[in-house]
């Protein structure tokens, strides 16, 4: 039986965690490897990765030389923003291979930015391909977990959701968008300049929760607040200080007839621990039967959008042509067999 080819775009956090798990399953291979860094480029991607074998795979800052192989898919992790990534999706789509994104405007890019997920879409579909936007929030605890758990209610009237997490395990542009390691003026004036945006995914999130339960919103609004840290907090991608912003106190808030129905909290910052912070996952469904579930600590953002994005693999690889969500593919899993074995095809035929 053969294996899933695969492209891994993006080498950084996510990325390198995401081809490091690849190395360790059966039934997949990768077979190219784009990153921008002057130090990645040219070498061995088992090198890059820090691993204690080669791989064959060069890694290279030429999209085209690695999309030319043909993969079934390109695992891709560049940016959170739609618009900034798709020229890079184009070109995977181009190249006939399928894409799983961790943008994370992609998750549900249909409620922020509908004609651009219409072209995508359409894109998709004329190349015979599918694309799905996942991670572990959006994509996973604050939308695919909650819609899984209207299932067991015959009636939902509200929904509130909280993920208190630690940000430690992202990278660079993480922390620039959450504003991680800036003075408080400069918090406010990134939030007024566009350059810092707290959580990217709420409005994804939202859209996502309410279309599974048949619910058309209003209105979305959003606060943000910055989290000022007492201590000092170091990671391998910020150093902040006390008095500097540890993070973002993100809510948004949506509504149907002027009633608040969704209410989504997200206060994220680096090392909460150090402030005798608890970290955890809540989501409260007012319905019949109401739902209380509490996740603690919080389930890892870092290993968790790593594993989600890899374990989609084969339902992406098997699913019909377009731009799909979470709540349109299979129930995801941890694909511990063979994955080749694991991809079906979309009349549920074995690959």
């Amino acid at each position: 039986m053969g294996e899933i080819t695969v492209v891994c775009w993006g080498l950084g956090a996510m990325g390198s965690g995401m081809a490091k798990t690849l190395l360790g399953r059966d039934g997949v291979k990768i077979v190219g490897a784009i990153a921008t860094r002057p130090e990645k480029v040219g070498r061995d991607l088992g090198v890059v990765l820090g691993t204690d074998r080669t791989t064959g795979v060069r890694v290279t800052d030429k999209p085209e030389e690695a999309l030319e192989a043909g993969a079934d898919i390109v695992l891709h992790a560049t940016s959170s923003f739609a618009r900034e990534v798709y020229t890079q999706l184009e070109a995977a789509m181009g190249a006939g291979s399928n894409v799983i994104t961790v943008a994370e405007e992609m998750a549900y890019l249909r409620q922020s930015d509908p004609e651009l997920a219409s072209e995508i879409d359409q894109l998709a579909r004329k190349y015979g391909v599918s694309v799905l936007g996942t991670g572990i929030n959006p994509g996973f605890i604050l939308d695919t977990l909650i819609v899984a758990l209207t299932g067991i209610c015959t009636e939902v009237r509200k929904v509130r959701a909280r993920r208190v997490n630690d940000l430690s395990p992202f990278g660079p542009t993480v922390m620039r968008t959450q504003g991680v390691g800036t003075t408080v003026d400069e918090f406010e004036k990134g939030l007024a300049e566009g350059t810092i945006v707290g959580h990217i995914g709420f409005v994804q999130s939202c859209g996502m929760i309410a279309d599974a339960l048949g619910w058309k919103l209003d209105e979305i609004t959003q606060t943000r607040q910055p989290i000022i840290s007492r201590t000092r907090r170091t990671t391998p991608y910020v150093d902040v200080r006390p008095g500097m912003v540890a993070g973002c106190n993100h809510t948004a808030h949506a509504f149907i007839d002027g009633e608040e129905v969704i209410t989504l909290e997200h206060p994220q910052q680096v090392l909460p621990g150090l402030e005798g912070v608890e970290t955890g996952d809540y989501i409260w469904i007012e319905g019949n039967p109401p739902v209380n579930l509490a996740i603690k600590p919080e389930i890892p953002g870092g290993i968790g959008t790593i594993a989600i994005a890899v374990n989609m693999i084969p339902h992406v690889v098997a699913a019909e042509p377009g731009l799909v969500t979470m709540k349109d593919l299979p129930v995801p899993v941890c694909m511990m067999g063979d994955m080749m074995r694991l991809a079906r095809k979309g009349d549920g035929e074995g690959a």
